[in-house]
């Protein structure tokens, strides 16, 4: 995975990353400790985005998040902005606009269904490309192991977790996933024609200017409020400044196949999050639900990882 985009590095199933580390060495132990340190910042980074949105809407929250995390990036990298051709400028433009979709539905979503639930679901985004893209028979039993674990989501009726989920908050998360995969494709070529981390910087401020608006207008004066302010900071920290610091770390000596199985744990983590944050009950299919989905990431990561290798 290039090291040049932080953010990028969470997708977890990029096939071109996967690619590139196939043949990486073992790591040790050091660095899987930082990728789930990184994972657990950021559902529970979401977690509190949660907390504030009755204050804020789910708008105001992208906002606060997307902004704080631009301006801290923006001051750490200090990114040139003369010498890109028009094309560079169209690449990072692409890669903001797929950052803001994915943050802005997924907080859509969060808003509407719980924290595991909306997870599971935009984690098939890449699920589906890395499937595409594999073009190999096995990928289609990954494809129906996540299918399976979605029939379950829809078809539990009852309970706090996936039962009764709202139409409209799972069309989010699918939508966000949907745009997850879009961040991949943009993510990487930004990493290759922008240096360091000076692309993610620049597509960060243009997904904060996207989501200004709709922030303004949905939360208006109380993105002023002091205290909706600090616990914006917060989320953008836990959600995004740490969590690419720890996978930036954790990169330089961890192969991406083992990155992206990681990964592929974060709907567990965020019904953990929920969980304990949040009040958001789990039961046993929930909790089954999860584990097909988990199982087909690390499925279509594994099966990617063999392609490479041959």
């Amino acid at each position: 995975m290039p090291a040049t985009s932080p953010k990028s590095d969470r997708a977890a199933l990029a096939p071109a990353d996967l690619t590139t580390s196939a043949g990486a060495a073992p790591s040790r132990f050091g660095p899987v400790v930082l990728v789930i340190a990184a994972g657990i910042s950021v559902q529970f980074g979401a977690a509190l985005a949660v907390m504030i949105m009755p204050g804020t809407g789910a708008a105001g929250v992208v906002t606060l998040r997307l902004a704080a995390a631009a301006l801290v990036l923006l001051l750490l990298c200090r990114p040139k902005v003369r010498g890109y051709a028009r094309a560079d400028w169209g690449t990072v433009v692409a890669f903001g606009v797929a950052l803001a979709g994915m943050n802005g539905l997924f907080y859509q979503s969060i808003d509407r269904i719980p924290l595991g639930p909306a997870v599971t679901l935009e984690v098939l985004g890449p699920l589906v490309l890395s499937v595409v893209v594999s073009r190999r028979l096995v990928s289609l039993l990954w494809a129906g192991l996540a299918l399976a674990g979605v029939a379950l989501l829809a078809g539990h009726g009852g309970g706090e977790g996936f039962g009764g989920l709202d139409l409209l908050g799972a069309g989010f998360a699918l939508g966000a996933g949907a745009m997850w995969a879009a961040y991949i494709v943009f993510s990487a070529r930004t990493g290759r024609r922008f240096p360091q981390a000076d692309g993610l910087a620049l597509a960060m401020a243009v997904a904060a200017v996207l989501s200004l608006p709709l922030g303004v207008v949905e939360a208006g004066s109380a993105l002023l409020v002091p205290s909706t302010l600090a616990l914006g900071v917060g989320v953008a920290v836990l959600s995004s400044v740490l969590p690419y610091t720890l996978e930036l770390l954790a990169l330089r000596r961890l192969p991406a196949p083992t990155f992206a199985i990681l990964m592929s744990l974060e709907p567990a983590i965020a019904a953990t999050a929920g969980f304990l944050v949040l009040d958001q009950a789990m039961s046993a299919v929930d909790a089954l639900a999860i584990a097909l989905v988990i199982a087909a990431s690390m499925g279509a990561v594994r099966s990617q990882t063999r392609k490479a290798s041959a």
